[in-house]
């Protein structure tokens, strides 16, 4: 929950320094966290959803946007793209930082060797345990072939 309370400081102030580009991108966020404890409740949840969550939703809402900017390029509004770029700067401050190919790669090794996966049915198990340990400090869609690659 430390995560969310940090949110909520910069909301309060980015309203008190009236910026209202940080503003704007902290209320998304924090609606987008509302929705993960709406939707949880409805599971019996009522506390809310871990920072281990909070991070997916962060990680989540950055690769969208990235997306969009691109998008945005190549239509040529480039306007919009520097403001998907600007939100995405301001998400990723709440984002541990992501790891390098080489740690990415030694986080594998150490996964698969903990779990002792031998052969490409244990990929899951390798993924549900790189995804508990490093959410939000890695990309898992460059994750998984450098799984599926070492178990095949």
């Amino acid at each position: 929950m430390v995560l969310r309370t940090r949110i909520t400081d910069a909301l309060k102030q980015a309203m008190r320094d009236k910026d209202a580009a940080r503003l704007s991108t902290l209320r998304l966020i924090n609606a987008a966290i509302k929705d993960k404890d709406i939707a949880a409740r409805a599971t019996g949840t009522d506390e809310g959803v871990p920072d281990s969550e909070v991070l997916a939703i962060l990680g989540k809402m950055s690769k969208q946007r990235l997306e969009s900017a691109r998008a945005y390029e190549e239509g040529g509004r480039l306007d919009l793209a520097e403001r998907e770029r600007s939100e995405i700067m301001i998400i990723e401050e709440y984002l541990p930082r992501q790891l390098s190919e080489e740690e990415a790669a030694a986080a594998v090794e150490t996964a698969i060797s903990e779990i002792g996966a031998e052969s490409i049915r244990d990929m899951g198990k390798v993924i549900g345990a790189l995804k508990a340990k490093y959410t939000g400090q890695m990309d898992f869609g460059k994750v998984g072939p450098m799984v599926k690659d070492r178990l095949s």
